[in-house]
């Protein structure tokens, strides 16, 4: 068993190319002390306006934080946002040399009204149509950039259903990958969720894999076994991890399955819960760390940020402080 330390320091060897829908997470924050006259709503004092990297960008922002590489490839509008977009990934140290402007698309925008921190409305900009054969033609051979340029140790997809991953795209890097060997894991949503075949890990949440296999789903280790089982059938993945909310997560290591409950916390916002939990398992991952403990720090990495309000990346101190506490308890030497 890796030394905590050599463990967390060993992830600045790593790049990971993360392909997928990236987003602005656009905060408007203030107090909220009457209501509108003019309708049965709260009337917010705005006080500040923030945004933040959101989608596959947030995942890129949690494996920077993590110490090692991202190498971000998606699309985004030729508009206003799409210049903000640009200004953020460079105010957090992230190229958007892989990043394709489109004139035929807007820049995703998730517009938060939070008051007390509390979210009270959500206003989304955006467009959800598939890629056209030549912005998927750009986005391929930007792909191919990085696998010629980069040494790559894992290639995470991150499918917030906005038009990036189509199944041409999907089937491609996936081959892409396994002629290089190439380790992939994907957080997937409903449209291409059986698409990605062949993958090595497989993450989705609990309500996702109930609205894909149209069965009654528990978060209980049997029923996640069956789960998986039909799971594994369409896709021919390796590993399975299922999200559990506040329950903690699941993991089938292709032989057996085993649920990790969620370690004590005060939750504040689960936003971007999902993006740490598939960052966190791409980067152990790559490492060829054992199952168990992908599961345990991928498990502590999403709780950890849901102790803040709105998305945040993981803080890498944290972790592997909390890890160091928890590790022997868990993990077999």
């Amino acid at each position: 068993m890796r030394d905590v330390n050599q463990l967390f320091s060993s992830f600045e060897n790593l790049s990971v190319l993360i392909i997928g829908d990236v987003m602005i997470d656009r905060y408007l924050s203030g107090s909220a002390d009457r209501i509108s006259p003019e309708a049965p709503v709260p009337v917010v004092n705005l006080q500040t306006t923030e945004n933040r990297l959101g989608g596959a960008s947030n995942v890129a922002l949690n494996i920077k934080s993590l110490g090692a590489i991202p190498l971000l490839c998606s699309v985004i509008g030729e508009d206003e946002n799409g210049v903000l977009f640009k200004e953020l990934l460079s105010s957090y140290g992230l190229s958007a040399e892989n990043v394709i402007k489109s004139p035929a698309r807007r820049t995703t925008i998730k517009t938060r009204v939070i008051a007390g921190n509390q979210h009270l409305l959500r206003v989304d900009s955006e467009d959800t149509f598939a890629l056209s054969p030549e912005e998927e033609e750009q986005l391929l051979i930007a792909v191919l950039h990085v696998l010629e340029k980069q040494k790559v140790a894992a290639i995470l997809f991150q499918d917030y259903n906005k038009g990036v991953l189509t199944p041409n795209v999907i089937r491609k890097v996936i081959k892409f990958a396994n002629e290089r060997q190439i380790p992939t894991v994907v957080d997937p949503k409903k449209e291409n969720f059986f698409t990605f075949q062949g993958v090595t890990l497989f993450k989705p949440n609990l309500k996702e894999v109930k609205e894909a296999i149209s069965a009654p789903v528990e978060a209980e280790l049997n029923s996640l076994n069956e789960a998986t089982a039909y799971l594994k059938a369409e896709l021919n993945h390796r590993f399975t991890l299922i999200t559990l909310s506040e329950k903690g997560l699941y993991l089938h290591d292709g032989h057996k399955g085993k649920l990790f409950p969620t370690f004590p916390r005060v939750i504040a916002d689960v936003c971007g819960a999902g993006d740490t939990v598939v960052s966190m398992a791409s980067l152990a991952l790559a490492l060829g760390l054992p199952p168990e403990e992908i599961a345990i720090l991928a498990n502590l990495a999403g709780g950890q940020v849901c102790e803040k309000v709105g998305v945040v990346p993981v803080d890498k101190n944290q972790l592997q402080a909390e890890y160091a506490g928890v590790r022997t308890h868990f993990v077999s030497t």
